[in-house]
C-alpha cells in the first residue's frame, strides 16, 4: 500500500484515501464525491482485494472507475494511461468546441446574388471558412452576421482551407452597402474562444493559424484596448 501510494505521488496523482481491505459500497461513495469535481481522480484502484457486489453495482451507478490488475506496476499503468486518453479527449473536444480564425477576401466579379440571401465568391488566404460562424469586414470592423452555407463547384462543404476559392451564401448583408469586391473578412472569433486558443490551445493550430490570431487580436485591440488578454 506504501509503494503504491509513493508511486502515485511521484506521478503527481493525489490519493484521497488509501486503506486495505476489499472495496465497500461506501468506499465508490466517496470516489463519486470526488468524481463529481475532479472527473479523472475520481476513481478507484483495487490491488488484491475483491471489489463486494454492493460496490460493483454502486460503481456502475456512478460510473466510478475501479481498476484492478495482478501487478501493481501495470495496475497504476492502466490508470495513468486512462488518464492521459481522458485529458486528450477532453482537450480534443474542446478545441472543436472552439470558433477558429478564418480571412478570406471577397473575389473580384464573383457577387452572384446582391442580397436575401448574399452570394459572394471568396477565396480563403489563411485559417479555416465554415458555415454558421460570423463574419466581420476587416476595413471597419462591421459584423456581417452569420454564414449560411459554403459551397464549392455547386455542392455543400462543411469547411474550406487556405486556398480554396469557394461561394458562399449569407443573409444579413447587402452587396454595394456593406460589403465590396476585394474586401478582406475575417472570421468573428468571440473574446472567450480567441483566449482559450491562446493560452491552451495554441498548439493544437498550425503555424498560419497561430499567426492569423495573433493578427485578429491585434486588430481587435485597436478598437478594444486588452481584448482577449495577453499574447
Amino acid at each position: 500500500l506504501e509503494a503504491m501510494a509513493e508511486i502515485l505521488k511521484a506521478n503527481n496523482v493525489q490519493v484521497r484515501s488509501a486503506d486495505i481491505g476489499d472495496i465497500s459500497k461506501r468506499d465508490v461513495i466517496e470516489a463519486g464525491v470526488v468524481k463529481a469535481r475532479e472527473p479523472l481522480v475520481g476513481a478507484i484502484l483495487a490491488f488484491g482485494v475483491k471489489v463486494l457486489p454492493d460496490a460493483d453495482a454502486e460503481a456502475q451507478a456512478q460510473g466510478v472507475k475501479i481498476f484492478r490488475d495482478p501487478i501493481n506496476y501495470n495496475l497504476i499503468d492502466n490508470y495513468l494511461n486512462w488518464v492521459k486518453e481522458k485529458k486528450e479527449r477532453k482537450n480534443e473536444e474542446e478545441f472543436n468546441a472552439l470558433i477558429k480564425p478564418g480571412k478570406a477576401m471577397v473575389l473580384p466579379n464573383c457577387i452572384f446574388r446582391r442580397a436575401n440571401p448574399l452570394v459572394v465568391g471568396i477565396e480563403v488566404q489563411a485559417g479555416r471558412i465554415k458555415q454558421k460562424v460570423s463574419l466581420i469586414r476587416a476595413e471597419d470592423g462591421s459584423d456581417l452576421g452569420e454564414i449560411q452555407q459554403v459551397q464549392e463547384e455547386g455542392k455543400a462543404i462543411g469547411e474550406a482551407k487556405a486556398g480554396a476559392q469557394v461561394a458562399i451564401s449569407m443573409e444579413k448583408p447587402i452587396a454595394g452597402r456593406h460589403i465590396f469586391e476585394r474586401d478582406v473578412l475575417y472570421v468573428k472569433v468571440p473574446e472567450n474562444d480567441a483566449k482559450a486558443l491562446l493560452s491552451a490551445h495554441l498548439e493544437d493550430l498550425n503555424a498560419q493559424e497561430q499567426e492569423l490570431l495573433r493578427e485578429y487580436v491585434t486588430m481587435m485591440r485597436k478598437r478594444i484596448p486588452f481584448w482577449a488578454g495577453s499574447l
